[in-house]
């Protein structure tokens, strides 16, 4: 059976692509902080290894020799300003180790999970031939995802054979802290409003499924733009309120009005112990439109474009099964 070495394996995508390649038959050597929750690995049949990906020592202990695929799937996906440091820190240093582990213990393929806003905050729809301005983006995790994806093309300068996922927003199970979030505000009345943004959607099953295929038919070098569903976040907001019966959905709000509530919110949120609900970034983000054009990945790695209402659907399915939302009559589940 094939090897895999997969990091970020107990996060969101790292999750769904331990589920596939499972199903798939692989060997998995899945790599995990000290601090990280592994009950989700337990019953899965994967080995366990525990390191950080910033330290270069410990990467180089926990990766096999000659792993069919090295999964470099972990990342600091956070908008708060407050984690910048530790956010380059992960995501650029981390994958400048993985290359040099991976370069070091002869993978003999690596998948590097990238995002779709590493070519930059463009207006409209992009592919892979968009020119990237995404390294002097005020946004951090916007710039260190284009830093990283440096990292990846100075590692196939000296022989690695690398592939980029770049996934648009991804939808599904196992999500704690991205578009779960948008859910339980919706619930919970605390979404003050939205700006006039809009994006492309994937399915986290399906990205999951891009990632195989790019270990076996991607080609070398080349990015791979995961979207499928197009919609404008305000529209999405609606969907969402409606299958939690919500009657009333949060409405559209100027930038500037969001960036002043988002700029209390950081204030505030360190004083109660928690994260900010909405982030001066966030708002920059979801003021922009970013929409992906999935021809590639279509074509070369049968990636498939799941429906809108479906990827709602499991999303809140499996928030309701993990308690993360409060039980939704199944009479208001129409999306």
């Amino acid at each position: 059976m094939p090897l895999a070495f997969v990091t970020g394996a107990t996060g969101f995508v790292g999750l769904n692509l331990i589920e596939a390649l499972g199903r798939d038959g692989w060997d998995v050597v899945a790599l995990h902080r000290s601090s990280s929750d592994v009950s989700e690995l337990l019953h899965r049949g994967v080995e366990r290894r525990e390191g950080d990906i910033t330290d270069l020592d410990a990467v180089r202990s926990a990766m096999p020799e000659h792993a069919d695929v090295v999964f470099h799937v972990a990342g600091d996906t956070s908008l708060w300003r407050r984690h910048r440091a530790g956010q380059t820190l992960v995501n650029v240093r981390g994958t400048r180790n993985l290359v040099k582990a991976a370069l070091e213990r002869r993978a003999a393929r690596f998948v590097h999970t990238s995002s779709a806003v590493a070519f930059g905050l463009h207006s409209g729809r992009i592919n892979e031939q968009t020119p990237v301005s995404a390294a002097k983006s005020p946004i951090d995790y916007v710039r260190t995802k284009a830093l990283a994806e440096r990292e990846i093309r100075r590692g196939i300068a000296r022989g690695l054979q690398a592939v980029i996922i770049n996934p648009a927003n991804i939808l599904g199970r196992y999500d704690y802290n991205n578009w779960s979030k948008l859910f339980q505000l919706i619930q919970q009345r605390r979404l003050p409003g939205m700006p006039d943004g809009g994006g492309s959607f994937c399915h986290a099953e399906a990205v999951a499924s891009a990632h195989i295929a790019a270990a076996r038919d991607g080609r070398v070098g080349n990015n791979y733009l995961l979207g499928g569903q197009d919609a404008a976040y305000l529209t999405l907001v609606k969907r969402v309120a409606r299958v939690l019966g919500r009657t009333v959905a949060p409405r559209p709000l100027p930038v500037p009005v969001l960036a002043a509530y988002a700029r209390l919110e950081e204030t505030v949120a360190p004083v109660f112990r928690r994260a900010p609900d909405l982030t001066r970034e966030t708002v920059t983000l979801l003021a922009s439109n970013i929409y992906c054009d999935t021809t590639r990945a279509r074509q070369e790695l049968g990636f498939e474009c799941v429906s809108m209402e479906r990827m709602l659907r499991e999303t809140m399915d499996w928030m309701v099964e993990a308690g993360l939302l409060a039980s939704v009559n199944p009479s208001n589940r129409s999306v």
